[in-house]
């Protein structure tokens, strides 16, 4: 098994929506959340213009985890829809958000995120390689088992729970973000 490489940044980029779609145009990335991904820009660079990752933005910045989502990486990062922490009871995600819950969130966080520059052509040719489910390693200490479902990969949590990833191989700076339907939790 390959090791899949760490995960970097969020900084706030401001861009006016003509360069914004002009520079789209020049990098192949996919769009996401209604924003251009700029393949020279960080993780958390990208996350910020996302309108379908403000949750996600949120709970890095209070997880403390901006400045090792810029660094250098690699990272892959399954980054949930602001729709997949909407599954989550609402009191619950704010208790989640809170100081005191900081090394929950870090520990929930870092469960999306491999030290691994992984491409999903990558992910699927481990995948068939191990007979049609490869684990993941990631970051936070659980092992993700990912799965083809026809032509989408799929991401089971140690509970069960099943994400899809929706948007992939958005390119990053310090690694590659593909986008996922639902959060993933650590054993409970």
């Amino acid at each position: 098994m390959k090791p899949l490489k760490t995960f970097a940044a969020v900084a706030l980029v401001t861009v006016s929506g003509a360069a914004f779609a002009a520079s789209h145009s020049d990098t192949g990335n996919p769009m996401v959340g209604g924003a251009a991904m700029f393949p020279d820009k960080t993780i958390v660079e990208n996350a910020v213009n996302s309108a379908d990752h403000e949750t996600l933005v949120t709970a890095v910045k209070a997880a403390g985890l901006v400045d090792t989502l810029s660094s250098e990486g690699p990272f892959t990062v399954f980054a949930p829809t602001d729709d997949a922490f909407g599954m989550i009871k609402p009191e619950s995600l704010n208790a989640l958000l809170q100081p005191e819950a900081k090394d929950q969130l870090t520990t929930i966080l870092t469960c999306h995120v491999v030290a691994a520059n992984a491409m999903s052509d990558a992910i699927a040719g481990m995948i068939a390689d191990d007979g049609g489910m490869h684990p993941v390693p990631t970051v936070g200490g659980c092992t993700l088992q990912a799965k083809m479902d026809g032509d989408e990969i799929t991401l089971t949590d140690e509970n069960g729970r099943t994400a899809t990833v929706t948007i992939a191989d958005v390119k990053q700076s310090n690694g590659v973000i593909h986008v996922i339907d639902r959060v993933l939790l650590p054993k409970q």
